[in-house]
């Protein structure tokens, strides 16, 4: 019979009469608490002693007090109740997007720019909102988006990736990389003519590939056919090795923010890369949906604005990283 007993549910209403009795020594003024009749309490209780398989209240005339296991029932009742309490604070905050995790795939420096401002922006206002990024080149994010191991990914271009939805936030102008000593280091801004017969160095980790595909493809329409070296560092040793005279890079926008002694970024004219977020349409994260808007609230008066280039030669399109697409 108590092996029966034990398998049946505790309900919280259950829990909070028997605390409710405990503490005000009788089932009528805990019925008074509770704005219930006592007949209920009383029943309830009896129901639940009997489920347990153990009396927890010695009743007198004055009143009832625990046994033994109405101590111990009261304890672990009142831990309990607390869990559900936070479960459900916690539960409420993820369901209005004020708690939980966004993980983020990068492929632009948070240095500066609409990237860097947006995550301050919703850092500001969601503070409690975990928020984790990867790096990663586009072809990467897109298949972590599609397993959903990101919630949404930054990524340059204006592609329609297949499975996902994206939307185009910000454009960003491409800088070549120059030593402080270069011919052309002093210049306003420069043309893609400017650098013809010049030797260029990208990371073998992302964005190298995409930046060599892209030189390649600007300077082959002057008829140039460029000398890329790849290199095994990073963003911060490849600018070293351009001060060192190892060769030229480009890079985004953002990343002209940060500080690399001996080298100098200059515009080049008419350049501009788009940059979207790309995410799945299923995704349900509540703090997503938040980051999202935020994005979209952002970049509205952002749109209305227009990059300035130069006169000296005519604006190009904005011309997309060469990014392939992993699906079959």
């Amino acid at each position: 019979m108590i092996g029966e007993a034990v398998t049946l549910p505790v309900q919280v209403r259950h829990i909070n009469y028997v605390i409710a009795a405990a503490d005000h020594g009788s089932f009528r003024r805990a019925a008074a608490a509770l704005s219930v009749q006592e007949s209920a309490v009383s029943r309830r209780i009896r129901d639940l002693e009997d489920r347990l398989g153990a009396p927890l209240f010695t009743r007198s005339s004055g009143g009832v007090q625990l046994t033994p296991a109405g101590k111990q029932f009261v304890e672990r009742g009142r831990k309990a109740l607390s869990q559900i309490g936070l479960a459900k604070a916690e539960v409420t905050a993820i369901g209005r997007g004020e708690d939980g995790q966004i993980t983020i795939g990068i492929f632009s420096s948070l240095a500066s720019g609409f990237l860097s401002d947006l995550i301050q922006a919703f850092g500001a206002r969601h503070g409690s909102v975990k928020l984790t990024f990867i790096d990663g080149n586009p072809a990467e994010h897109i298949a972590a988006i599609r397993l959903r191991q990101l919630d949404v990914a930054f990524v340059t271009g204006v592609t329609n990736w297949q499975d996902c939805q994206s939307q185009h936030f910000w454009s960003e102008r491409i800088f070549a990389v120059l030593p402080s000593d270069h011919l052309h280091a002093c210049d306003a801004e420069i043309q893609f003519s400017d650098l013809i017969g010049e030797t260029f160095i990208v990371s073998e980790s992302a964005p190298g590939e995409e930046i060599h595909d892209y030189l390649v493809q600007r300077l082959a329409d002057l008829g140039y056919h460029p000398d890329i070296r790849q290199q095994g560092v990073g963003r911060d040793n490849l600018m070293r090795l351009v001060a060192l005279g190892c060769g030229l890079t480009v890079t985004s926008e953002a990343t002209t923010a940060a500080q690399f002694p001996g080298v100098v970024f200059r515009p080049i004219v008419g350049q501009v890369l788009p940059f979207s977020a790309v995410w799945a349409p299923q995704n349900d994260n509540p703090a997503f949906a938040r980051l999202l808007a935020l994005a979209r609230s952002m970049a509205r008066p952002a749109a209305t604005s227009k990059i300035n280039v130069s006169t000296r030669e005519k604006p190009a399109r904005a011309v997309p990283l060469q990014i392939r697409d992993p699906s079959p």
